[in-house]
């Protein structure tokens, strides 16, 4: 039935539909909208959002039906006609009633037809004062129906009686439905009062003139006498009536004027504010580079700035399939909840919900009274609105040029202010800043992602030299985040350690395996060559090209040996000549490598490794630092934390008569007994053990088993050194083969 492409083209704005809803509404009560403009595959949604445009498929089929319905032929004449009522027209009446005079509003026609449709060319020529000929003629391709013509024939009557000049004279000597090549419309009305007195008045005054100038020369002294006097009389006596009819005019129009002016001015206010506005979002976003303080910078100032109740930001993820609610306000825990729950799907052609709409085709849409529409939506898209107890809305897409990004949507539910196309606008305007913030913001987070990819391929790629340092890199710089973040340095800072961390050891790429493998320990030149990695580190990242504070990734990642006493290495730096993130990653760096398996030894129980570490705090690493990394160790681990393994253990480190610093270990190889307390049942479990090394402060010693778990109560029995009382604690434990040592604090113990 539409074999053209043009038929499916958007060509008709939605307030050509929605004046024909008015005047049903008005007049037609009876008629079921909801069917109607299924009939012409219309949502009432669409209809309410003045920024959408329908087909002439959509029209046709829309006037169709209407005609039906109603039973009245010229029921598109009687729409255009109707567009002069104040209830159709409202502010717009005013403001063309400002421009004072049907001429000016026929000027202006091939100007403003273009808002309304798209499908013909309209122009205007004036023919006399009170006498206009408009041409409209259909562009090529177009197909417009007779009922058009109508409704453009009663548009042009309701254009003249807005101005209460009567129902004008149209006359259509050319009609394209009548093998015209164009519409052509002939319209004249009748003057206004003041025009026609103002026209007699001086019709008058030339008679008066010419009689007594052609009386004269028959009857001077009647002419200058009597004719003259009265003729001047009538003159000034019709120009005194015509100007008060002009003045009432004019006050009539100063009225509207004023009333229109006034409009004009809180307009133009509220676009000065609204542009203020802009500019502040503008400037507040271009300084964010992550999206979600863009977004909640946006939504503080909505919140802040403006009138509406509730707004909501949904971005698109990163597969456009669906929105996902990432900011908002005004709403409740429940209807939160359900924000957050609800899947508003893209990816599903069947999907036509307003968000999605919005999104899709990169276009406002503005519902002013949602119950208008209820009837038009899914079951779903009706529950949805219920709980959120919507009543009216505006929803415009965030773009960047051709990529949809997601949806900001306001609506008021206690505010009685109705949202209109001004809200429209403002929100486009923002959404734009928007868009290009969002967007410059993803493509920032794509680069440092890819950035940061390659850097852990690098410090995967040395850690993978040998299996037991795999992860090394990745677990230094878990450790360093974790406390800088418990410093609390800048995210800027963070991610600074982050890249030195992961990079701290590629130095070692420049070390034989020989000597990073060696199971046994190091020969003094062998150290050299170790001791040698932070500089090759530096060297190898100094030749890339870092940026901003990433500049000093060289410096940190190479100054990780360096110690707080100046006793570290390459350059021997102290206190604050070495970089903060250099002192973090050597708290990190020690901690993983002593707690992990190596060629040389056991892994390193944590207690017995962060005692070790505070006893360094001060001397090789920071003490805020290693206060720091004991915090958040603790934080991650919370079950690792035991009053009887940390707690107690630290105590006595501290104390002068029960530190194991300061008394001389001394080795020996005696048999000894130990009885460990089952700590579930309480039964006492005998295992033989060699004593290796004791002091007054505890014992190492090695037996056949399984470790122990640090904080194990045991009783020791050391043959022939009764001096020492039999109650001990498990400090850390470690396997090597088939056997296990353990290094023991004594609870009690008695000088000889």
């Amino acid at each position: 039935m539409y074999p053209f492409e043009a038929d499916k083209k958007p060509l008709y704005n939605s307030r050509i539909i929605d004046n024909y809803i008015k005047l049903i509404n008005k007049k037609y009560e009876y008629i079921d909208i909801s069917d109607l403009l299924s009939y012409a595959g219309i949502e009432l949604w669409q209809v309410e959002d003045q920024g959408h445009w329908f087909t002439q498929v959509q029209l046709d089929r829309f006037n169709e039906r209407l005609t039906i319905l109603t039973g009245n032929k010229d029921i598109s004449r009687e729409a255009g006609r109707y567009a002069a009522s104040p209830d159709a027209m409202g502010f717009m009446r005013h403001y063309l009633l400002g421009l004072m005079g049907p001429a000016k509003i026929f000027n202006l026609l091939k100007y403003t037809a273009s808002n309304l449709t798209r499908s013909a060319k309209f122009e205007a020529k004036k023919i006399s004062r009170n006498k206009f000929e408009i041409t409209v003629k259909p562009y090529d391709g177009m197909r417009e129906k007779p009922f058009q013509c109508e409704n453009r024939t009663g548009t042009f009557e309701a254009l003249i009686l807005m101005f209460n000049h009567g129902l004008p004279l149209i006359e259509h000597p050319e009609c394209i439905f009548k093998n015209g090549h164009v519409c052509r419309y002939i319209i004249s009305w009748k003057e206004s009062r003041s025009s026609l007195w103002e026209r007699v008045r001086n019709l008058l005054a030339a008679a008066s003139f010419l009689s007594c100038f052609g009386l004269y020369f028959i009857y001077p002294e009647f002419a200058l006498n009597i004719l003259l006097p009265l003729s001047l009389s009538t003159v000034l006596a019709m120009s005194w009536f015509v100007e008060r009819v002009i003045k009432k005019d004019l006050n009539s129009a100063i009225d509207v004027h004023h009333k229109t002016s006034g409009s004009l001015m809180n307009q133009i206010n509220l676009n000065y504010n609204n542009t203020l506005l802009i500019n502040e979002v503008g400037q507040a976003i271009t300084r964010k580079s992550d999206i979600d303080k863009i977004l909640a910078k946006v939504i503080k100032i909505l919140q802040n700035r403006l009138d509406y109740d509730r707004a909501l930001i949904l971005l698109a993820n990163d597969d456009q399939s669906r929105l996902i609610f990432r900011k908002g306000y005004g709403y409740t825990d429940e209807q939160l909840k359900l924000l957050k729950d609800t899947a508003f799907e893209l990816d599903r052609p069947e999907s036509t919900g307003p968000f999605v709409v919005s999104f899709r085709e990169k276009k406002p849409i503005l519902v002013s009274n949602i119950s208008k529409i209820m009837e038009s939506l899914s079951p779903r898209s009706y529950k949805f609105a219920r709980k959120m107890n919507t009543k009216s809305f505006i929803s415009c897409p965030i773009f960047f040029e051709e990529h949809a990004l997601g949806v900001i949507t306001v609506d008021n539910v206690k505010n009685e202010r109705l949202l209109n196309e001004s809200d429209v606008n403002l929100l486009m305007g923002i959404t734009n800043a928007i868009g290009m913030s969002i967007y410059n913001a993803i493509l920032l987070e794509s680069e440092i992602n890819q950035f940061k990819s390659v850097i852990q391929v690098l410090a995967a790629s040395i850690d993978a030299r040998d299996p037991l340092t795999a992860g090394h890199s990745a677990k230094v710089t878990e450790y360093s985040l974790g406390i800088a973040h418990e410093l609390g340095l800048s995210m800027e800072n963070c991610e600074m350690i982050e890249i030195a961390a992961l990079l701290h050891d590629y130095g070692k790429i420049g070390i034989a395996d020989s000597i990073l493998k060696k199971p046994g320990k190091l020969s003094y030149e062998e150290y050299q060559q170790m001791k040698s990695h932070p500089d090759k580190t530096k060297a190898i990242l100094d030749r890339m090209n870092f940026q901003g504070i990433y500049k000093n990734v060289p410096e940190v990642a190479g100054s990780h040996h360096e110690k707080v006493n100046g006793t570290g290495y390459p350059r021997g730096l102290k206190g604050d000549q070495i970089p903060l993130g250099a002192k973090i990653i050597a708290a990190a760096d020690f901690f993983d490598a002593i707690t992990s398996k190596r060629h040389y030894r056991n892994p390193m129980p944590v207690p017995h490794a962060l005692s070790l570490i505070n006893k360094e705090a001060g001397k090789s690493f920071d003490s805020e630092i290693v206060k720091a990394l004991e915090s958040y160790y603790y934080k991650i681990h919370p079950d690792h934390r035991s009053a009887d393994i940390a707690d107690e253990f630290n105590d006595d480190l501290k104390s002068d008569d029960h530190c194991l610093r300061g008394h001389k270990r001394t080795k020996t190889n005696k048999k000894c007994t130990i009885e460990v307390v089952d700590a579930h049942h309480g039964r006492p479990k005998s295992v033989d053990a060699n004593l290796v090394d004791y002091s007054v402060g505890g014992v190492g010693l090695v037996y056949s088993g399984k470790e122990m778990l640090p904080g194990t109560r045991v009783h020791v029995d050391i043959n022939d050194m009764s001096i020492f009382k039999k109650m001990a604690m498990v400090v850390w434990s470690a396997s090597f083969g088939p056997s296990t040592k353990l290094g023991l604090k004594w609870s009690y113990y008695l000088h000889a």
